[in-house]
C-alpha cells in the first residue's frame, strides 16, 4: 500500500453561490480524493478561503492548480506544501468517563492541552486545536476509555510571515470582474509548464 503525499492548498475564491460544488465536482471529475477541506471567509467579505488537503505526487499537485484556476471564481491558489506554514485542525470528542477515570482523563487532557467543554454524569467532552499528529496521538490514547463521539473540522492553513503578495493582490481585486485563471501564479512557479 502506498503512503499518501498529502498536499495542502489554499484556494482564494469569490464568495458566490455554487464556488464549492464546482470546486468539489472538479476534485471529483479528476478522481482526486480530498482528504480534508474547509471553507471559512476573509478578512474582505466577498473573498473566501478554502484549505484543501489532496492526495496528490507532484505532478498531480501541479495538474490540481492549473485547473482550479481554470474554475472562473478561482483567485488564487497556492499550495503550501513543504513551505512554512501554520496548519491547524479541531476536534471535539467525546469519551466515556466514568467516576473513577475522571482523574486520569483529565491529566491526559492538560498533557494535550485540551480543554473540557461539557461534563456529563457518564462522560467528558474535550476540544483539542492543533495539528493532525496531536489529534490523532489523543485519539490513540483515548480508545481504551471508550470514545463515544468525535468530530473533527479538517485542516486550515495559513503562511507564516507576511501576506503573500498575490495573495494580497487576489483578495483587493476580488471586487468586481471576477477574475478566474487570469489571477496571477506565484511568482516562483512562473517557470512551470502546467498541462491538463
Amino acid at each position: 500500500m502506498r503512503k499518501p503525499m498529502l498536499n495542502t492548498f489554499v484556494v482564494y475564491v469569490e464568495n458566490k453561490p455554487g464556488v464549492l460544488t464546482r470546486v468539489a465536482s472538479l476534485f471529483r471529475r479528476r478522481a482526486f480524493n480530498i482528504d480534508s477541506l474547509t471553507v471559512g471567509r476573509t478578512e474582505r467579505p466577498e473573498v473566501s478561503r478554502m484549505t484543501i488537503v489532496v492526495d496528490a505526487d507532484r505532478d498531480q499537485a501541479m495538474r490540481v492548480e492549473a485547473n482550479l484556476y481554470k474554475l472562473v471564481n478561482v483567485l488564487l491558489v497556492e499550495n503550501v506544501t513543504g513551505k512554512p506554514a501554520i496548519c491547524r485542525d479541531l476536534a471535539i470528542i467525546k469519551v466515556a468517563a466514568s467516576q473513577s477515570d475522571r482523574s486520569p482523563l483529565l491529566d491526559i487532557f492538560n498533557v494535550f492541552r485540551a480543554r473540557v467543554v461539557d461534563f456529563a454524569v457518564d462522560s467528558l467532552t474535550v476540544e483539542i486545536t492543533g495539528g493532525e499528529e496531536k489529534i490523532d496521538r489523543l485519539l490513540e490514547v483515548l480508545q481504551p476509555y471508550g470514545i463515544l463521539e468525535m468530530v473533527r473540522t479538517g485542516v486550515v492553513a495559513m503562511r507564516r510571515g507576511a501576506k503573500s503578495e498575490e495573495a494580497s493582490a487576489a483578495v483587493a481585486n476580488a471586487t468586481g470582474s471576477g477574475a478566474n485563471g487570469a489571477a496571477t501564479i506565484a511568482a516562483d512557479d512562473s517557470s512551470i509548464s502546467y498541462s491538463v
